[in-house]
């Protein structure tokens, strides 16, 4: 599955999401154009969001799991109707579980080592994470020794405001967590916040 197809390239990470929220935070992210939602497995009831927001999405939008850490995670997130995995790690039998599944793999690495492990695993996508650990200068660095089309998403305090800088390091695409959703958020601000981080994204440096 090609993350090129993604546009924007952003995950919504939805920790902490419930049953009862997903049909709203759904409408509300894909309405504004977001194409990836994540739901992070280390919360109750992820496999049940999971599976609300695949029957909702867009036909050009993919839904899945985050801290997806085994390959029961991904088979739960698969039976879900989910096609996104996403981990805070490389563990290459994970990753390549997940892309026997065709699924759009995203691990999390911090280093050329874990990179270069991911991507010979399947990876499709690098999660920089921790994003603020790794910093510009690590993304920079890192990007130097990948090959030229690796997907390079950060992970961890990305805001509009720093889009620009994470961009001009070498960033593809963006994982954006609690600084878009947090559990319970009104409607109203999870409408404002998507439409400051679609906006940073179709205004940023070409």
């Amino acid at each position: 599955m090609n993350p090129v197809l993604f546009d924007p390239p952003m995950a919504a990470i939805l920790r902490g999401l419930t049953p009862a929220e997903a049909p709203v935070v759904g409408e509300v992210l894909f309405g504004a154009g977001f194409r990836l939602l994540e739901v992070p497995l280390n919360r109750p009831l992820a496999l049940e969001c999971i599976a609300i927001l695949a029957e909702l999405k867009p036909a050009d939008a993919l839904v899945g799991g985050g801290t997806m850490l085994t390959k029961a995670d991904v088979d739960g997130v698969y039976a879900a109707g989910g096609r996104l995995m996403v981990a805070p790690n490389c563990d290459p039998g994970v990753i390549a579980h997940a892309a026997s599944l065709n699924m759009l793999t995203a691990p999390g690495v911090a280093t050329p080592t874990e990179a270069l492990a991911a991507l010979a695993a399947g990876a499709k996508v690098l999660k920089i994470f921790p994003a603020e650990m790794v910093g510009y200068g690590g993304l920079k660095a890192m990007k130097a020794v990948l090959p030229p089309d690796t997907p390079l998403w950060p992970v961890g305090g990305v805001t509009p405001a720093n889009m620009a800088q994470w961009l001009q390091a070498g960033a593809t695409g963006f994982g954006i967590g609690s600084q878009l959703y947090k559990p319970g958020q009104g409607r109203e601000s999870l409408e404002l916040g998507a439409a400051e981080f679609i906006a940073a994204w179709q205004e940023r440096p070409r």
